[in-house]
């Protein structure tokens, strides 16, 4: 009696394992984004309140002596193409440059990705509660501020001109800036996982944000002031990843003689000397105790 074995289709490897892990990594984050932008959605009908919000903001940032916003967007109202490149700023570069963020450390940092996306869930969280608890209009909403809303004027724009009209944003979510919060955590991010001598240039881009964010008149100041502080408290809460050290031997490089042969050929002469001066040393003992006789 003849038995057969049927082959079993190849195991997983390493590769197709990591590739679902980044799969499922990526649903992850972007159900909890999902999330958050279902969640903001439910104080877009809160109108007035928003609009009062709004200006004890403004009110706020006066007593507060911080410098107004129009100051910035005068900055970028020079020329077409600038006004143009901040509000494609604002609408592309966002979310991307975040997801790209995560998928480095995803990549080449694990133990610092789990850190960041656990701050990014803490921040994004946190900010929710706050978009439900004070809806607020942003500065090109406000008749006060005399800003133009440049995303409708030189485009592109995100947002629909009638806030009751758009259905896929809810543009009464300024306070916090996430713009700024999650450009912020992607720079203090790369600083923590990399260790280039220039990797504080990572904070060019919350630097950036901000100026555009202001500029572009869709967030106060105190927008990215608030989203600072969560972030803040976002990394207390969230233990920090666990770098490993000192496992690597430490290799120390002497300096090599610049005559190689020459340095040869005087440590072959070194032990001949030392012999000689050696056999002087011992004659001279001898005639001194020949003497002492």
């Amino acid at each position: 009696m003849s038995s057969h074995t049927t082959p079993g289709g190849p195991a997983d490897g390493p590769a197709t394992g990591q590739r679902r892990r980044l799969i499922r990594e990526l649903l992850l984050v972007a159900g909890l984004f999902a999330v958050y932008k279902a969640g903001r959605m439910l104080s877009t009908d809160r109108t007035d309140e928003a609009f009062r919000n709004a200006g004890r903001i403004w009110d706020a940032e006066r007593s507060l002596h911080l410098p107004g916003e129009g100051a910035v967007q005068r900055l970028l109202l020079h020329g077409d193409a600038l006004v143009h490149t901040a509000n494609t700023y604002y609408a592309a570069v966002h979310f991307p440059a975040t997801a790209a963020f995560l998928i480095w450390l995803y990549l080449r940092r694990p133990g610092h990705y789990l850190w960041a996306r656990r701050v990014l869930a803490v921040l994004t969280g946190a900010a929710l509660a706050l978009h439900l608890a004070f809806p607020l209009a942003p500065p090109r909403m406000l008749g006060a501020a005399h800003l133009m809303d440049t995303g409708q004027v030189y485009g592109p724009s995100v947002y629909r001109a009638a806030p009751a009209a758009d259905t896929m944003a809810n543009q009464f979510a300024a306070m916090p800036s996430l713009h700024f919060g999650w450009a912020l955590m992607l720079a203090l991010g790369m600083i923590a996982a990399t260790r280039s001598r220039r990797r504080v240039l990572w904070l060019l881009h919350p630097l950036l944000t901000l100026l555009v964010v202001v500029g572009t008149a869709n967030h106060y100041w105190l927008d990215a002031i608030v989203a600072t502080v969560l972030l803040g408290g976002a990394l207390l809460v969230v233990p920090r990843p666990q770098v490993r050290t000192g496992s690597l031997p430490v290799v120390r490089h002497l300096p090599r003689p610049r005559n190689a042969a020459g340095a040869d050929a005087a440590s072959r002469e070194a032990p001949a000397e030392v012999a000689g001066v050696g056999s002087q040393v011992v004659g001279a003992g001898s005639e001194a105790v020949g003497v002492a006789r």
